[in-house]
């Protein structure tokens, strides 16, 4: 099966090169600090963000890629919500080759970043390291080919601090002039990982100068890192870009909606639900926990409506909460006002009867009534379907009606075309047999489904194999098909 891309995805294969036209010591001077510098209080922004293609010199306050201030003004500077700071206050030196201490750091870097057993399986380093550093490791490292791309997917693998990822694309952009976009996905992944909304939000301005569009891979993780931000409603324009070449997953819309909770915007919320099961979009358990988490907290007639309508949605579509939406909808039941609630957890009888509160849960059996409608519906839309000549006639239809009434009750139907195309045609027969014969063992009466020309004999119905099933399982043969749209196909050729 093929998969099309828009055409404006595919551009992304060929991105150009964009260049910082920064004058050499300041283009230094810009990863010195930020790359060398724990305390993110002492940067902005960060300095790989480059020019549009229109290759215009960048101008510094314009960009805002570094701050101007000095370091005691920038810790007294306003924190940004949800940023990650470090956890010592005061400035670290630049790390050197030549200090003290240096070459048996290299020496210990060097044995935790042997290959194993696998090819590329590298060890990321668990610190930061130097532009020079990285480049003596990559010459270490000569069979691997992409390093900085093989490194980067170890870092989100082993789940590498953000440090050690920036320290890379310091060197990537020292050595490169540019970082690449696929290099920029994947650290944006190891970031979503590990919820740094603030660098999630840094990747964003810079994918928004850089690159006129972006694959559906990297909308989604901006979606979930910035509905965990200050910047959530950005997510939002995001679901709707998307909207206009795919269906967003349950993962997208249940980001904004967690987005949208999280900030008590319970109607934008509801809308986003509703939008999903408007799609048969059937949402995560964790995005209805954010519903009842919020419920505690909120207390609202029409939030209270929604999560009733919520628990309806659970019971007609036999979806069953996990343990921790069951602990969020006991307690938003008990913190409900004026009502006096108690949940227990407890285990359900065989005979249906809660021994907690003594009622009796809903079968989910069918009575005779409801067998009789769903068989006739069954019958009527999907065996007949809008054009039964398409593939039986009334007789035939009626022919197998008569066997199925003859015949004791079945435990299983194999559709057996189905079953034996799974494998080479030369195989088929026998992977029939193999099913057959497997099922038979267990005592278990069978009808095989099958048409007329597997009783000829050929290279793919061997009939002694077919003998053999027939003394296992009972097998009912309809009529052959024709390929109707082939022949009509053929035909138009002569029109």
């Amino acid at each position: 099966m093929a998969f099309f891309c828009p055409t404006s995805f595919l551009s992304l294969q060929t991105f150009r090169k964009y260049h910082i036209f920064w004058p050499v010591s300041r283009f230094q001077e810009l990863f010195a600090l930020t790359f060398h510098l724990r305390n993110r209080e002492h940067i902005k922004h960060s300095p790989f963000i480059t020019t549009s293609q229109s290759a215009i010199p960048v101008d510094p306050k314009a960009t805002h890629m570094l701050s101007t201030k000095t370091r005691s003004e920038c810790r007294d500077g306003e924190e940004r919500k949800g940023r990650t700071r470090g956890s010592t206050s005061s400035s670290p030196h630049l790390f050197s080759l030549f200090s003290a201490g240096a070459a048996k750091r290299r020496s210990n870097n060097k044995e935790k970043l042997l290959m194993t057993s696998k090819r590329n399986d590298i060890q990321p380093p668990e610190k930061p390291l130097s532009v020079a550093e990285w480049e003596e490791l990559e010459g270490e490292l000569t069979e691997t080919v992409n390093f900085e791309d093989i490194m980067i997917k170890q870092m989100v693998k082993y789940k590498s601090p953000v440090d050690v990822a920036k320290s890379l694309l310091s060197m990537v952009a020292t050595k490169k002039g540019d970082i690449s976009y696929s290099l920029l996905v994947k650290y944006l992944v190891l970031c979503v990982q590990q919820e740094q909304v603030a660098e999630v939000c840094d990747v964003y301005d810079i994918m928004k100068v850089r690159f006129k569009t972006l694959e559906t891979g990297a909308y989604s993780l901006l979606i979930k890192g910035l509905s965990a931000s200050d910047r959530w409603r950005e997510a939002l324009l995001l679901l709707e870009d998307l909207k206009k070449v795919i269906t967003p997953s349950k993962g997208n819309y249940g980001a904004c909606i967690k987005g949208a909770l999280n900030n008590r915007e319970v109607k934008l919320a509801c809308e986003l639900y509703h939008e999903m099961l408007a799609k048969d979009i059937v949402p995560f358990l964790d995005t209805l926990k954010v519903f009842f988490d919020t419920g505690k907290c909120v207390k609202d007639d029409q939030l209270k409506s929604e999560l009733l309508g919520i628990l309806l949605y659970l019971r007609e579509n036999q979806l069953y909460p996990g343990e921790a939406l069951m602990q969020s909808i006991k307690l938003w039941f008990e913190s409900i006002p004026g009502e006096k609630w108690e949940g227990h957890v407890t285990t359900i009888k065989k005979s249906g009867k809660c021994p907690v509160c003594s009622q009796n849960l809903e079968d989910i059996q069918l009575n005779q009534e409801q067998y009789n409608m769903l068989k006739e519906k069954i019958i009527k839309d999907v065996i007949q379907g809008i054009d039964s000549y398409r593939k039986t006639d009334p007789q035939e239809l009626e022919k197998f009606q008569n066997f199925v009434e003859k015949n004791p009750p079945y435990d299983i139907v194999i559709d057996g075309l189905n079953v034996a195309s799974v494998s080479d045609r030369e195989r088929q027969s026998q992977t029939l047999f193999d099913v057959v014969s497997h099922l038979a063992q267990k005592n278990l009466r069978l009808l095989v489904l099958g048409r007329k020309h597997m009783l000829r004999n050929s290279k793919i119905w061997k009939q002694h194999i077919m003998a053999a099933m027939r003394k296992k399982a009972d097998f009912f043969f309809a009529e052959n098909v024709l390929d109707w749209p082939r022949v009509t196909s053929i035909s138009s050729w002569f029109v």
